[in-house]
């Protein structure tokens, strides 16, 4: 039998956030229908910041769980460490707009306009429906059968030319929302580093799991396999 796969979710853990709750279920939805086994382990933001860059190496996938998020230099840190490990990683929530942040930093974008990212658009701890629009072939057959609604408490709007910066060399635009902004978002140097404004795994059930989770974890099972050859 294959060695469990280890996944490290980087969030502050609240069983009383229903996203929290739907990320645990999500991956057990996943893992049962892949078939494989998994083992996952919440780490807090601030201590995931303390470990060194070396410390990540023995996990088989990073997700990042959506907030509260309390301190949001902490989870910049945190990417400084991870976005260069070869590595299935996986954002959802409010960490796709410090992810978007430190793109902006990391490779100086667009550095003359104050204002590239709006803040949440929507209010308080409430769920808005998302309509999925994919852009890519890949992201077109992941939502070929599964409803492209998501529940999202966390939507943003980008500046135009930011998107067209982030699409020159940096990133994939997967899929847009209803009002055309950015939604999904993938790493281009990565085999698999997605990053969702929503959180798919409150939509993911046990007799449907959510396509972009079981990827994921598939990707991580991968990972494993080519790291043990």
């Amino acid at each position: 039998m294959s060695e469990a796969l280890k996944i490290a979710i980087i969030g502050d853990y609240n069983f009383t956030f229903n996203a929290h709750h739907a990320t645990n279920l999500s991956l057990d939805h996943s893992s049962e229908f892949l078939e494989v086994e998994l083992n996952y382990y919440w780490i807090k933001i601030s201590e995931a910041l303390k470990h060194k860059e070396g410390y990540f190496n023995q996990y088989d996938g990073i997700w990042v769980a959506p907030g509260p998020i309390e301190n949001p230099f902490y989870l910049n840190g945190i990417f400084k460490k991870i976005s260069n490990k070869n590595i299935p990683v996986l954002i959802t929530g409010e960490g796709f707009k410090i992810f978007l942040e430190h793109l902006i930093t990391q490779n100086q974008l667009l550095s003359q306009q104050e204002k590239l990212i709006s803040e949440n658009l929507i209010s308080g701890s409430s769920f808005e429906r998302i309509t999925i629009e994919p852009r890519s072939k890949t992201f077109h057959q992941l939502y070929e059968n599964f409803n492209n609604v998501e529940l999202s408490s966390s939507r943003y709007s980008l500046y135009p030319q930011l998107v067209e910066q982030l699409e020159l060399g940096l990133v994939d635009i997967e899929a847009v929302n209803q009002f055309e902004d950015p939604e999904i978002i993938s790493l281009r140097k990565s085999d698999f580093f997605v990053s969702c404004a929503f959180c798919p795994q409150i939509s993911s059930t046990r007799d449907i799991p959510h396509p972009i989770i079981y990827t994921f974890l598939k990707m991580c099972n991968k990972t494993k396999k080519s790291n043990l050859d």
